[in-house]
């Protein structure tokens, strides 16, 4: 089953939180009871902050969660991994919170190294070839941050002013009174309605011009 959002060697997130809610209404009562304590002790075990007088109490509860699961699981399911289960909070105790010392972050970074295999003949050479032209953009790219890029459009945005309000695929041109007095001359020399007048006298159009206070 693919759970979205989980990445690769998830297993602790399934273990702490997901599981019981998966398993709930499927298994008998005990069982679901003793699965779900175990996620307990594994949520607390992983957690930033312990309080060293509960170590006590985590290591008991392990011990009676691994009694009641020989209960009701058999024999063959009792591997070395689930007998590590009561050394987990004996580890704390000598070596320090669980979450500064586990192998996560180390088998999701495996995990990204390994999508940079391109030629299955020589993984170990793509991998490498990938992570150094990745390292090369990066070192190239705190360089060129400031300069502009060659063919690419400026966006309307850049040459908006902080603070000033962008407008939408257009710029906004105020025009002066002089500006605004040709452009309604060029209008008017161009538009069909105004025509007859200039043929017939100039002087209509100039009162025309005055009419419209031009």
């Amino acid at each position: 089953m693919k759970l979205v959002g989980l990445k690769s060697h998830d297993c602790h997130v399934l273990m702490q939180q997901l599981l019981p809610v998966a398993i709930r209404g499927i298994l008998p009562d005990k069982v679901w009871d003793a699965i779900t304590r175990l996620c307990f002790v594994f949520n607390a075990i992983c957690s930033k902050v312990i309080d060293p007088r509960r170590l006590d109490e985590l290591e008991n509860e392990a011990v009676i969660i691994l009694c009641q699961m020989e209960m009701y699981f058999p024999p063959s399911f009792f591997d070395i991994m689930v007998h590590l289960i009561v050394h987990l909070v004996r580890e704390i105790r000598l070596c320090g919170l669980v979450y500064l010392r586990w192998m996560y972050p180390v088998e999701w970074y495996m995990k990204v190294l390994k999508g940079y295999t391109t030629n299955q003949h020589r993984p170990e050479a793509s991998i490498v070839e990938r992570y150094v032209a990745e390292e090369c953009i990066e070192f190239c790219s705190q360089y060129i941050e400031a300069d502009k890029s060659i063919g690419v459009p400026e966006t309307c945005n850049a040459r908006t002013p902080p603070g000033a309000k962008g407008t939408r695929g257009f710029n906004v041109v105020t025009m002066t009174r002089d500006e605004l007095e040709q452009a309604h001359l060029y209008i008017l020399n161009n538009t069909a309605e105004v025509i007859p007048y200039i043929e017939a006298d100039g002087s209509l159009l100039v009162g025309l011009l005055w009419r419209l206070n031009l």
